[in-house]
C-alpha cells in the first residue's frame, strides 16, 4: 500500500477567500484597525493626562504643603550633654535622614535634591542690638537655623562661609552665621556685625555674621518651606492694641554649630524636610500614595520613625490635602469623560456590527447554498471564522501598537483588553449570524422589507425595556448629576445613548408611514421616478434600524462632545471677563491712584486698542453723608463713568446695555445726580434723593436707572454716575478692548503711567482656568470625541448605502432596459437615498438637541472648565447647544448620501446591462 501523502483536491478555504475578495478583507481590516486604535488609546489617554496631573499637582505645589516635614526635640536634659551635643551634629542628622528616606513607605519617595535638614530654634529671640531697623519701636525678633549644606543651595556675595570653630558645645560663646541679600538689606547687617544671644544661664551667645550668601533657587522646599529663611518679614505684634510691626528674620550657622543652641532659650528643635519625588508616579499610585501619608502621619509607620529620630518625632504636611484635591478633581472630570467614552463605543461597535451584517448579506446566497448541500453550522461558522480572523487580528494588534506608541506613558492591560474586544466582537459577528439566519433552509426570494416585516413580542418587550431604562438613567443624571462619588454611573454615562437609540427605534417604526402617505399624490403625476422612489424609500429593508441607530448614537455624541467645549469655552470667558472686566484692565496697587490724561492717550495710540473706557472706582463708600457715617453704615462701590464710553464697552464685551441716556443732566444747581444702580442696592434705596460721601466729599444721588451687571466691578452692590459730576473725577482704572492687543507695549505704557499701574489681560485670566493636565487632556478627549462621531456616522451612511447597492444597480440596469434614461437614473437613486439620509440628519439634530436640553442640569463641567482659576469664581459652567456640533456632522450625512447616489448613477450607466440582468438571476 503507498503510503505516501496524496495532495488536496481543492485549495484551503481562507487563502482562497482572501484571493478572491482581498478588497473587502482589506476594508474590514482598515475599520478593525482604526476601532481598535480608538479602543486601545481611550484607557491609555485617560491614563496619561491623570498621571501627569498627579505628578503636576505635586510638583507645583508650595513647598511648605507638599514638604513631609519630620520634627523632634533634642535628647531630655536629663540625659548627658554629649549625648545631647552629638544628636544636633551633622552626622547624626545626615544618619538620620538617609534612615528616614529609606523608611519612606512605597509609592512615597524622597526628592534628596529637594530635601534639606539641620536644626533651628522654634521661638524667635529678640535682639535688642541699637543699630538694627525698628519699624515701630520694636525691636527685631530672629530665628537660629543650622541647615546642612548651605554652601550647595546658595551662592556668596560677600565675606565669607561660615565655619565651626573646633567642637561647638553648650558651652560655646560664639559662632558665626550667614544671612542672605535681602536679610542685610532689610536688617542693615554685613559681614563682622554682631548679635549678642541670651543663654538660660544668663549669658550671651555671640553670633558673628560672616558672609552675605544669595538663594541659587529661591522657590526650593530649602528656602521656601521657612519663608525666613530666605527674607525677612514685617509682623504685626498680636498684644498691641494698634497696627504695629516688627521685624522677624533668620541667621544661618553651619550645621556643627547646632549645639550651641542648646544653650539658648530658643526651644531648639530637629528637622528633616523630605520633598516627595513624583518623578515615576502614575494615577494608579494616588491611593496608595494616600494611604502612604496616613500612615506615617499618624498611622503605624509613624512608630518606625520615632524609632530613627526619637520618641517624640511628629510627622506633618499638607500632602494629603494635595492629593484630595486631585482625588475631587478627578472624580469630578472622570464621569463626564465616560459619557463621551460609551457614546463613542457604542457607536463604533454598532458600526462594526454594521460591517458583519454588510458582509453577511453580500454572501447571503453563497452560505445559503453550502447550508443546503450539507455544509453544517458548526463548519461554515468555523470558515467564517477563520478568514475573518485572519485579516482582524493583526489589525487590532496594529492598532493596538499604535495606541500604545503614541501614548507611552499608560497601563497596557486596560488597552489591550479594549483593542481585543473590538477583535472578538469583529470576529463573532459573521459565524453568529450565520448560525442564527442559516438555521433551516431559506425560501428563495422571500422579501425583507418593511411590508413583510412585523415587530413581534419580543421586540416590543425589548423597545420598552430600553425606554424605562432611557427614562432611568436621563431622570438619575438630572438628579445626582455625573458624580455619584463612586466613580463613573455605567447607566448614568449611556443616557445619551439610550436617548438615541429610544429615538432610532421610534424613527424606524414611524417613517415609512409619511413617505407611503406621499407616494399617494405623486402617483398621479407624469412620469414614474417620483413614485418610484417614494415607494422604494418607504418600503426600505427591516434591517435598517442599525445603521439609524449608528446615525442617530453618532450624532448626538458629537453634539453632546460639541457642546461640552462649548460650554467650557462659555464658562472661562464668562469667568475672565468678570476678573478684568474689558479685554485689558489698567489699575494701580489698590485702585486708588489716578491715571493722567497723558496716559490715557499713550493706551489708546497702542497697536489693536479699540476703545478706552476710562473709570473711577471709589470702593467702600459710605452710603450716607459725612457727619452722619458710622462704623455700620452700609457701603457700596462707587463709579464715575464716561457714559458714551462706558456704553460702547458694554456692546462690546457683550453684557446688558448700559443706560447712558438715564446719566445725562447732573441735575443743575445743586440736583441730585442720576445714577444707575445694582438691583439689590436700587431696591433698598428706592427713588428718592441720598447724599452719600465719596473721596472727593458729599454727593447727592437719585437712583435713574438699574443694571444687573457692570464691566468695571463685581460687587452685588454699585452705584455708576457721570464723573463730571463729581468735584474730581479723574479716572482710577482703563478698561481697554482690542481684538488683538499688544500687550508688551500695553505694559509699557502702564509702567510710564507710574510704578504701582498693572495690566490685566483677560486672555491670560482665561489661560489660568485651563492650566492643569486634567483639565487640557479631557478637552482633548471631547474634541476627539466630536471627531470620531462625526467620522462614524459618515462612514454609516456608507456602510448603509452599499448594504443596498447591488439591489439598485440592478434596478437601474432593468429600468433602463424600459426606457429610463440617466438623468432620470440619477434623480431615482438621489431620490430615493435623500429621504433616509433627511431623516438620519432631521432625526441627529432633534435627537441631539433634545439629549442636550435633558441632560443638561446633570452635567457637571465647573472642575473641567473653571478648575484652574479663582475657587471663587461666582460663574459656573453649563451645557449648553453648540450649533455647529449639531449642523455640521447632519449636513455632512446629507451630502454624503447625495454624493454616493450620484457616484453610483453615473457608473452604472458608464457599464452595461448584461452582467446585471443575467439569466436566472433572482435580484
Amino acid at each position: 500500500m503507498n503510503a505516501a501523502k496524496t495532495t488536496a483536491a481543492c485549495a484551503p478555504w481562507v487563502r482562497t477567500r482572501l484571493r478572491t475578495a482581498p478588497g473587502i478583507s482589506a476594508a474590514l481590516a482598515v475599520l478593525v484597525f482604526l476601532t481598535a486604535f480608538l479602543a486601545a488609546v481611550f484607557p491609555r489617554a485617560v491614563d496619561a493626562y491623570e498621571s501627569k496631573a498627579l505628578r503636576h499637582d505635586l510638583t507645583t505645589a508650595a513647598p511648605g504643603q507638599s514638604v513631609l516635614e519630620v520634627t523632634t526635640p533634642p535628647p531630655a536634659l536629663g540625659q548627658a550633654p554629649s549625648v545631647r551635643e552629638s544628636a544636633m551634629r551633622e552626622k547624626a542628622l545626615s544618619e538620620a535622614d538617609d534612615a528616614l528616606t529609606a523608611a519612606l513607605v512605597e509609592p512615597l519617595r524622597a526628592d534628596p535634591a529637594n530635601s534639606s535638614y539641620g536644626a533651628h530654634t522654634t521661638t524667635p529671640l529678640v535682639a535688642s542690638e541699637p543699630w538694627l531697623p525698628r519699624p515701630n519701636a520694636l525691636p527685631p525678633q530672629l530665628t537660629y537655623a543650622a541647615p546642612a549644606a548651605l554652601s550647595e543651595h546658595s551662592s556668596l556675595r560677600a565675606g565669607r562661609w561660615p565655619v565651626a570653630r573646633g567642637e561647638v558645645t553648650l558651652a560655646t560663646r560664639a559662632v558665626e552665621a550667614a544671612v542672605t541679600e535681602e536679610t542685610a538689606a532689610e536688617l542693615k547687617m554685613k559681614p563682622g556685625s554682631t548679635i549678642a544671644v541670651p543663654t538660660q544661664n544668663g549669658q550671651t551667645l555671640s553670633v558673628r555674621i560672616t558672609g552675605v550668601v544669595t538663594p541659587l533657587r529661591p522657590e526650593s522646599g530649602y528656602w521656601s518651606v521657612d519663608p525666613l529663611y530666605r527674607a525677612p518679614s514685617l509682623v504685626r505684634d498680636p498684644q498691641s492694641p494698634v497696627p504695629t510691626f516688627y521685624w522677624a528674620a533668620a541667621l544661618l550657622l553651619p550645621t556643627d554649630a547646632a549645639p550651641a543652641l542648646l544653650a539658648t532659650s530658643g526651644d531648639p528643635e530637629l528637622y528633616w524636610r523630605l520633598a516627595p519625588d513624583a518623578t515615576g508616579l502614575t494615577s494608579a499610585d494616588a491611593p496608595r500614595l494616600g494611604k502612604a501619608v496616613a500612615a506615617m502621619e499618624n498611622g503605624p509607620e509613624l512608630l518606625t520613625l520615632r524609632d530613627i529620630a526619637g520618641p517624640n518625632t511628629t510627622l506633618t504636611t499638607d500632602l494629603d490635602a494635595i492629593l484630595d484635591a486631585y482625588a475631587s478633581m478627578r472624580s469630578a472630570i472622570g464621569p463626564v469623560v465616560a459619557v463621551a467614552a460609551v457614546g463613542i463605543g457604542v457607536v463604533g461597535a454598532v458600526v462594526l456590527l454594521m460591517t458583519g451584517g454588510l458582509i453577511g448579506a453580500r454572501r447571503h446566497h453563497e452560505l445559503a447554498l453550502l447550508r443546503s448541500r450539507g455544509g453544517s453550522l458548526r463548519g461554515i461558522g468555523g470558515r467564517l471564522l477563520a478568514e475573518t480572523a485572519v485579516a482582524v487580528l493583526p489589525a487590532a494588534a496594529l492598532g493596538l501598537l499604535a495606541a500604545v506608541l503614541l501614548v507611552r506613558e499608560a497601563r497596557f492591560l486596560p488597552a489591550a483588553t479594549a483593542a481585543a474586544g473590538v477583535a472578538v466582537l469583529v470576529c463573532a459577528v459573521l459565524p453568529l449570524r450565520t448560525a442564527l439566519l442559516h438555521r433551516r433552509p431559506l425560501l428563495h426570494g422571500a422579501r425583507e422589507d418593511m411590508t413583510a416585516a412585523r415587530p413581534s413580542r419580543r421586540r416590543t418587550v425589548a423597545e420598552l425595556t430600553v425606554l424605562v431604562l432611557a427614562v432611568g438613567a436621563v431622570a438619575a443624571l438630572r438628579r445626582r448629576g455625573t458624580s455619584t462619588g463612586a466613580g463613573a454611573d455605567l447607566l448614568v454615562s449611556a443616557a445619551p445613548v439610550l436617548v438615541g437609540l429610544i429615538a432610532a427605534l421610534v424613527l424606524v417604526r414611524l417613517y415609512p408611514l409619511p413617505l407611503r402617505l406621499a407616494a399617494r399624490p405623486v402617483a398621479r403625476l407624469r412620469g414614474a421616478v417620483g413614485f418610484l422612489a417614494l415607494a422604494r424609500a418607504g418600503r426600505a429593508s427591516s434591517s435598517g434600524t442599525l445603521p439609524l441607530l449608528a446615525l442617530l448614537i453618532a450624532l448626538t455624541t458629537a453634539a453632546f462632545g460639541g457642546s461640552v467645549l462649548a460650554g467650557i469655552a462659555d464658562a472661562r470667558n464668562e469667568a475672565a471677563l468678570r476678573a478684568v472686566g474689558a479685554d485689558a484692565r489698567i489699575s494701580g496697587e489698590g485702585g486708588s491712584a489716578p491715571v493722567s490724561e497723558g496716559a490715557v492717550r499713550q493706551v489708546r495710540a497702542v497697536d489693536g486698542v479699540e476703545d478706552v473706557a476710562a473709570v473711577r472706582i471709589e470702593y467702600g463708600t459710605p452710603l450716607a453723608a459725612s457727619r452722619d457715617v458710622r462704623s455700620d453704615t452700609e457701603r457700596a462701590t462707587l463709579l464715575g463713568v464716561e457714559p458714551g464710553s462706558y456704553s460702547r464697552l458694554a456692546r462690546g464685551t457683550g453684557l446688558p446695555a448700559f443706560p447712558a441716556a438715564a446719566l445725562r443732566g447732573s441735575g443743575g444747581k445743586g440736583g441730585p445726580l442720576p445714577a444707575v444702580a445694582s438691583p439689590a442696592l436700587a431696591g433698598r434705596l428706592g427713588d428718592r434723593p441720598l447724599t452719600i460721601r465719596s473721596q472727593q466729599g458729599d454727593v447727592e444721588v437719585r437712583v435713574a436707572a438699574v443694571l444687573t451687571r457692570t464691566s468695571a466691578v463685581d460687587d452685588s452692590d454699585f452705584l455708576i454716575v457721570d464723573a463730571r459730576g463729581l468735584a474730581l473725577g479723574d479716572p482710577t482704572t482703563l478698561l481697554v478692548t482690542g481684538a488683538s492687543l499688544d500687550a508688551g507695549r500695553l505694559r509699557a505704557a502702564a509702567r510710564d503711567a507710574g510704578p504701582d499701574f498693572q495690566v490685566r489681560l483677560r486672555s491670560a485670566e482665561r489661560g489660568a482656568f485651563a492650566d492643569t493636565p486634567m483639565q487640557s487632556g479631557a478637552e482633548r478627549i471631547y474634541a476627539a470625541a466630536v471627531a470620531a462621531g462625526a467620522g462614524y456616522a459618515l462612514l454609516a451612511v456608507g456602510l448603509s448605502l452599499l448594504q443596498t447597492a447591488p439591489e439598485r444597480t440592478t434596478l437601474l440596469a432593468r429600468l433602463r432596459t424600459m426606457g429610463l434614461t440617466t438623468r432620470q437614473g440619477r434623480r431615482l437613486l438621489a431620490s430615493e437615498a435623500m429621504p433616509q439620509a433627511l431623516l438620519a440628519a432631521f432625526g441627529g439634530l432633534l435627537v441631539g438637541w433634545a439629549t442636550i436640553a435633558l441632560l443638561a442640569p446633570g452635567i457637571d463641567l465647573d472642575a473641567l472648565a473653571l478648575a484652574g482659576g479663582a475657587p471663587a469664581a461666582p460663574h459656573t459652567a453649563t451645557l449648553r447647544t453648540d450649533a455647529w456640533s449639531l449642523a455640521l456632522p447632519a449636513l455632512g450625512v446629507v451630502l454624503l448620501a447625495a454624493a454616493v447616489a450620484g457616484v453610483q448613477a453615473w457608473w452604472s450607466s458608464r457599464r452595461g446591462s448584461i452582467k446585471e440582468l443575467r439569466a436566472g438571476d433572482t435580484r
